[in-house]
Protein backbone atom coordinates (compact mmCIF):
# COMPACT_ATOMS: atom_id res chain seq x y z
CA UNK A 1 0.00 0.00 0.00
CA UNK A 2 0.97 3.45 -0.57
CA UNK A 3 1.55 7.15 1.32
CA UNK A 4 -0.88 9.26 -0.81
CA UNK A 5 -1.01 12.93 -0.24
CA UNK A 6 -4.21 14.90 -1.12
CA UNK A 7 -4.93 17.78 -1.24
CA UNK A 8 -8.33 19.40 -1.72
CA UNK A 9 -10.93 18.44 0.76
CA UNK A 10 -13.96 19.77 -0.45
CA UNK A 11 -17.11 18.34 -1.49
CA UNK A 12 -15.69 15.93 -3.87
CA UNK A 13 -12.04 15.55 -2.65
CA UNK A 14 -13.77 14.42 0.75
CA UNK A 15 -14.86 11.47 -0.51
CA UNK A 16 -12.09 10.71 -3.03
CA UNK A 17 -9.67 10.89 0.12
CA UNK A 18 -12.00 8.40 2.19
CA UNK A 19 -12.59 5.58 -0.09
CA UNK A 20 -7.92 5.60 -0.41
CA UNK A 21 -8.21 5.29 3.18
CA UNK A 22 -11.00 2.11 2.74
CA UNK A 23 -8.33 0.91 0.24
CA UNK A 24 -5.66 0.54 2.96
CA UNK A 25 -3.75 3.53 1.50
CA UNK A 26 -2.28 6.14 4.69
CA UNK A 27 -3.59 9.47 2.94
CA UNK A 28 -1.87 12.72 4.33
CA UNK A 29 -4.55 15.51 3.69
CA UNK A 30 -4.25 19.09 3.38
CA UNK A 31 -6.90 21.39 2.30
CA UNK A 32 -6.53 25.52 3.62
CA UNK A 33 -9.94 24.56 5.61
CA UNK A 34 -9.63 23.40 8.82
CA UNK A 35 -12.95 22.43 9.27
CA UNK A 36 -12.43 20.11 5.81
CA UNK A 37 -8.95 18.57 7.58
CA UNK A 38 -10.99 17.19 10.76
CA UNK A 39 -13.78 16.06 8.46
CA UNK A 40 -11.15 14.10 6.94
CA UNK A 41 -9.75 13.33 9.50
CA UNK A 42 -12.53 11.56 10.77
CA UNK A 43 -12.62 9.46 7.63
CA UNK A 44 -9.35 8.05 8.56
CA UNK A 45 -6.82 10.74 6.48
CA UNK A 46 -3.57 11.77 8.94
CA UNK A 47 -4.18 15.62 9.27
CA UNK A 48 -1.43 18.02 7.77
CA UNK A 49 -0.49 21.82 8.59
CA UNK A 50 1.32 22.16 5.12
CA UNK A 51 2.24 21.40 1.71
CA UNK A 52 5.88 20.41 3.14
CA UNK A 53 3.91 18.25 6.05
CA UNK A 54 1.57 16.50 3.55
CA UNK A 55 4.55 15.35 1.22
CA UNK A 56 6.30 14.18 4.06
CA UNK A 57 7.13 9.92 2.94
CA UNK A 58 4.44 10.71 0.64
CA UNK A 59 4.95 8.65 -2.99
CA UNK A 60 1.91 9.35 -4.39
CA UNK A 61 -0.08 12.83 -4.71
CA UNK A 62 -3.22 13.29 -5.89
CA UNK A 63 -4.96 17.01 -5.85
CA UNK A 64 -8.65 18.40 -6.35
CA UNK A 65 -8.64 21.79 -6.90
CA UNK A 66 -11.30 24.43 -8.10
CA UNK A 67 -8.93 26.48 -10.94
CA UNK A 68 -6.09 26.17 -12.57
CA UNK A 69 -4.29 28.83 -11.23
CA UNK A 70 -4.57 27.02 -8.09
CA UNK A 71 -3.08 24.16 -9.71
CA UNK A 72 0.08 25.90 -10.58
CA UNK A 73 0.56 27.46 -7.33
CA UNK A 74 0.58 24.28 -5.24
CA UNK A 75 2.45 22.28 -8.00
CA UNK A 76 4.64 25.40 -8.82
CA UNK A 77 7.37 27.42 -7.06
CA UNK A 78 9.90 26.48 -3.88
CA UNK A 79 7.24 25.20 -2.03
CA UNK A 80 5.53 23.19 -4.29
CA UNK A 81 4.70 19.33 -5.23
CA UNK A 82 7.39 19.25 -8.08
CA UNK A 83 10.17 20.72 -6.00
CA UNK A 84 9.37 19.03 -2.70
CA UNK A 85 7.57 15.75 -3.84
CA UNK A 86 10.19 12.38 -3.76
CA UNK A 87 12.02 10.81 -6.44
CA UNK A 88 9.96 8.78 -8.56
CA UNK A 89 6.73 10.07 -7.19
CA UNK A 90 2.99 9.25 -9.38
CA UNK A 91 1.09 12.77 -9.34
CA UNK A 92 -2.44 12.59 -10.05
CA UNK A 93 -4.73 16.06 -10.89
CA UNK A 94 -8.23 15.56 -10.71
CA UNK A 95 -9.05 18.98 -10.81
CA UNK A 96 -11.05 20.34 -13.23
CA UNK A 97 -8.59 22.54 -15.38
CA UNK A 98 -7.80 24.10 -18.79
CA UNK A 99 -6.22 22.41 -21.31
CA UNK A 100 -3.18 24.50 -21.31
CA UNK A 101 -2.74 24.69 -17.47
CA UNK A 102 -3.31 20.86 -17.37
CA UNK A 103 -0.27 20.29 -20.02
CA UNK A 104 2.31 22.96 -18.88
CA UNK A 105 2.19 21.19 -15.36
CA UNK A 106 2.57 17.87 -16.61
CA UNK A 107 5.13 18.99 -18.89
CA UNK A 108 7.03 20.18 -15.63
CA UNK A 109 6.38 17.26 -13.85
CA UNK A 110 7.93 15.19 -16.47
CA UNK A 111 11.33 17.56 -16.87
CA UNK A 112 11.54 16.49 -13.19
CA UNK A 113 11.19 12.44 -13.91
CA UNK A 114 8.16 12.45 -12.15
CA UNK A 115 4.88 10.65 -13.08
CA UNK A 116 1.67 12.93 -14.10
CA UNK A 117 -1.68 12.21 -15.49
CA UNK A 118 -4.84 14.57 -15.28
CA UNK A 119 -7.60 13.30 -14.42
CA UNK A 120 -10.99 15.22 -13.90
CA UNK A 121 -14.37 13.23 -12.92
CA UNK A 122 -17.90 12.86 -13.76
CA UNK A 123 -20.22 11.49 -11.13
CA UNK A 124 -20.44 14.59 -8.85
CA UNK A 125 -20.31 14.33 -4.79
CA UNK A 126 -22.56 11.12 -4.38
CA UNK A 127 -20.09 9.30 -6.82
CA UNK A 128 -16.91 10.83 -5.07
CA UNK A 129 -18.72 9.53 -1.59
CA UNK A 130 -19.64 5.80 -3.00
CA UNK A 131 -16.24 5.37 -5.11
CA UNK A 132 -18.27 5.18 -8.24
CA UNK A 133 -16.77 8.76 -10.43
CA UNK A 134 -15.73 7.99 -13.51
CA UNK A 135 -12.29 9.46 -14.23
CA UNK A 136 -11.11 10.76 -17.66
CA UNK A 137 -7.30 9.98 -18.31
CA UNK A 138 -4.76 12.10 -20.17
CA UNK A 139 -1.20 11.48 -20.10
CA UNK A 140 1.32 8.51 -21.14
CA UNK A 141 0.60 5.12 -20.93
CA UNK A 142 3.12 4.17 -18.44
CA UNK A 143 1.38 6.73 -16.07
CA UNK A 144 -1.49 6.05 -16.50
CA UNK A 145 -1.12 1.97 -15.36
CA UNK A 146 0.20 3.74 -12.94
CA UNK A 147 -2.40 6.10 -11.65
CA UNK A 148 -5.10 3.12 -12.28
CA UNK A 149 -5.21 1.65 -9.15
CA UNK A 150 -5.48 4.58 -7.05
CA UNK A 151 -7.98 5.65 -9.68
CA UNK A 152 -9.81 2.40 -9.17
CA UNK A 153 -10.16 2.85 -5.49
CA UNK A 154 -12.41 6.13 -5.91
CA UNK A 155 -13.85 5.32 -9.13
CA UNK A 156 -15.63 2.87 -11.58
CA UNK A 157 -15.18 3.85 -15.06
CA UNK A 158 -11.78 4.16 -16.30
CA UNK A 159 -10.45 6.10 -19.54
CA UNK A 160 -7.48 6.58 -20.73
CA UNK A 161 -8.23 9.44 -22.74
CA UNK A 162 -4.44 9.79 -24.46
CA UNK A 163 -1.93 12.19 -24.25
CA UNK A 164 -1.21 14.69 -21.43
CA UNK A 165 -4.45 17.33 -21.05
CA UNK A 166 -6.69 15.01 -22.95
CA UNK A 167 -8.74 13.55 -19.67
CA UNK A 168 -9.90 17.73 -19.18
CA UNK A 169 -10.54 17.83 -22.92
CA UNK A 170 -12.70 14.99 -22.84
CA UNK A 171 -14.27 16.41 -19.93
CA UNK A 172 -15.21 20.20 -21.06
CA UNK A 173 -16.44 18.26 -24.19
CA UNK A 174 -18.80 16.31 -21.72
CA UNK A 175 -20.14 19.02 -19.70
CA UNK A 176 -20.21 21.16 -22.78
CA UNK A 177 -22.80 18.20 -24.33
CA UNK A 178 -24.78 17.97 -20.98
CA UNK A 179 -25.18 21.56 -20.20
CA UNK A 180 -26.96 21.74 -23.90
CA UNK A 181 -28.69 18.70 -23.63
CA UNK A 182 -30.26 19.77 -20.05
CA UNK A 183 -31.68 23.00 -21.70
CA UNK A 184 -33.04 21.39 -24.70
CA UNK A 185 -35.08 18.82 -22.28
CA UNK A 186 -35.93 21.83 -20.25
CA UNK A 187 -37.29 23.49 -23.08
CA UNK A 188 -39.43 20.47 -23.98
CA UNK A 189 -40.54 19.99 -20.79
CA UNK A 190 -41.86 23.49 -20.56
CA UNK A 191 -43.30 23.39 -24.13
CA UNK A 192 -45.46 20.22 -23.51
CA UNK A 193 -46.65 21.71 -20.43
CA UNK A 194 -47.40 25.06 -21.82
CA UNK A 195 -49.43 22.94 -24.49
CA UNK A 196 -51.17 21.09 -21.75
CA UNK A 197 -49.34 17.67 -21.54
CA UNK A 198 -48.22 17.14 -18.16
CA UNK A 199 -44.87 16.04 -17.43
CA UNK A 200 -45.22 12.55 -16.32
CA UNK A 201 -46.71 11.57 -19.58
CA UNK A 202 -44.65 13.25 -22.08
CA UNK A 203 -41.94 11.46 -20.06
CA UNK A 204 -43.71 8.26 -20.47
CA UNK A 205 -43.68 8.62 -24.41
CA UNK A 206 -40.14 10.95 -24.83
CA UNK A 207 -38.21 8.58 -22.77
CA UNK A 208 -38.70 5.60 -24.72
CA UNK A 209 -38.68 8.17 -28.26
CA UNK A 210 -35.88 9.45 -29.98
CA UNK A 211 -35.73 12.65 -28.06
CA UNK A 212 -34.80 10.08 -24.77
CA UNK A 213 -31.33 11.54 -23.02
CA UNK A 214 -29.77 11.20 -19.64
CA UNK A 215 -30.82 14.89 -18.73
CA UNK A 216 -34.61 13.34 -18.92
CA UNK A 217 -34.08 9.78 -18.26
CA UNK A 218 -31.64 9.88 -14.91
CA UNK A 219 -31.99 13.60 -14.28
CA UNK A 220 -35.07 14.52 -14.92
CA UNK A 221 -35.31 18.64 -14.53
CA UNK A 222 -39.39 19.10 -14.21
CA UNK A 223 -40.28 17.57 -10.72
CA UNK A 224 -42.09 14.27 -10.38
CA UNK A 225 -41.42 11.92 -13.03
CA UNK A 226 -37.52 10.70 -11.58
CA UNK A 227 -37.85 10.54 -7.69
CA UNK A 228 -34.27 11.09 -7.17
CA UNK A 229 -33.25 14.13 -9.37
CA UNK A 230 -32.74 17.42 -7.78
CA UNK A 231 -36.28 18.64 -9.44
CA UNK A 232 -37.95 16.88 -6.40
CA UNK A 233 -36.02 18.61 -4.12
CA UNK A 234 -36.16 22.58 -5.07
CA UNK A 235 -33.38 21.51 -7.41
CA UNK A 236 -30.48 21.16 -4.46
CA UNK A 237 -27.89 20.78 -5.51
CA UNK A 238 -25.58 17.40 -6.81
CA UNK A 239 -24.18 18.93 -9.15
CA UNK A 240 -24.17 22.83 -9.42
CA UNK A 241 -25.32 25.32 -12.29
CA UNK A 242 -22.01 27.63 -10.74
CA UNK A 243 -20.12 23.57 -11.80
CA UNK A 244 -21.80 23.29 -15.34
CA UNK A 245 -21.11 27.31 -15.65
CA UNK A 246 -17.32 27.40 -15.23
CA UNK A 247 -17.00 23.89 -17.50
CA UNK A 248 -18.76 25.80 -19.84
CA UNK A 249 -16.38 28.72 -19.99
CA UNK A 250 -13.27 26.28 -19.88
CA UNK A 251 -15.34 24.80 -23.26
CA UNK A 252 -15.59 28.57 -24.89
CA UNK A 253 -11.88 29.04 -23.71
CA UNK A 254 -10.48 25.41 -25.48
CA UNK A 255 -12.88 26.12 -28.14
CA UNK A 256 -11.25 29.74 -29.05
CA UNK A 257 -7.98 28.40 -28.54
CA UNK A 258 -8.59 25.48 -31.12
CA UNK A 259 -10.61 27.65 -33.78
CA UNK A 260 -13.59 25.35 -33.18
CA UNK A 261 -17.44 26.27 -33.54
CA UNK A 262 -19.87 25.68 -30.99
CA UNK A 263 -22.66 28.26 -31.16
CA UNK A 264 -24.66 25.50 -29.00
CA UNK A 265 -22.08 25.51 -25.98
CA UNK A 266 -21.65 29.13 -26.38
CA UNK A 267 -25.65 30.19 -26.15
CA UNK A 268 -25.64 27.55 -23.12
CA UNK A 269 -22.95 29.40 -21.24
CA UNK A 270 -25.11 32.42 -21.95
CA UNK A 271 -28.00 31.17 -20.47
CA UNK A 272 -26.04 30.13 -17.41
CA UNK A 273 -24.53 32.61 -17.04
CA UNK A 274 -28.29 34.46 -16.45
CA UNK A 275 -28.67 32.21 -13.34
CA UNK A 276 -25.06 33.53 -12.12
CA UNK A 277 -26.42 37.00 -12.59
CA UNK A 278 -29.67 36.12 -10.77
CA UNK A 279 -27.85 34.96 -8.04
CA UNK A 280 -29.17 31.43 -8.93
CA UNK A 281 -26.39 29.20 -9.67
CA UNK A 282 -26.33 27.83 -6.69
CA UNK A 283 -29.01 25.23 -7.48
CA UNK A 284 -28.24 22.30 -9.43
CA UNK A 285 -27.42 23.04 -12.64
CA UNK A 286 -31.31 20.95 -14.12
CA UNK A 287 -32.31 24.26 -12.09
CA UNK A 288 -31.87 26.10 -15.47
CA UNK A 289 -35.59 24.60 -15.98
CA UNK A 290 -36.73 27.70 -13.75
CA UNK A 291 -35.23 30.31 -16.60
CA UNK A 292 -36.92 28.82 -19.16
CA UNK A 293 -40.17 28.72 -17.58
CA UNK A 294 -39.41 32.72 -16.84
CA UNK A 295 -40.06 31.95 -13.10
CA UNK A 296 -36.27 34.17 -12.71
Amino acid sequence: MSTIAFFGLGNMGSGMAANLVKAGHTVRAYDLSSEAVEHAEKAGCIATSSTKHALDGADVVVTMLPAGKHVKSIYFGADGIIENVQDGALLIDSSTIDVDSAREVIEAAEAKGLNMVDAPVSGGVAAAAAGTLTFMVGGSKSAFAKASIYLEAMGKNIFHAGEAGNGQVAKVCNNMLLGISMIGTCEAFALAEKLGLDAQTFFDISSTASGQNWSMTSYCPAPGPVSSAPSNRDYKPGFSAAMMLKDLRLAQQAAGAADASTPLGAHAEELYTKLETANKDDLDFSGIMKLIRGEL
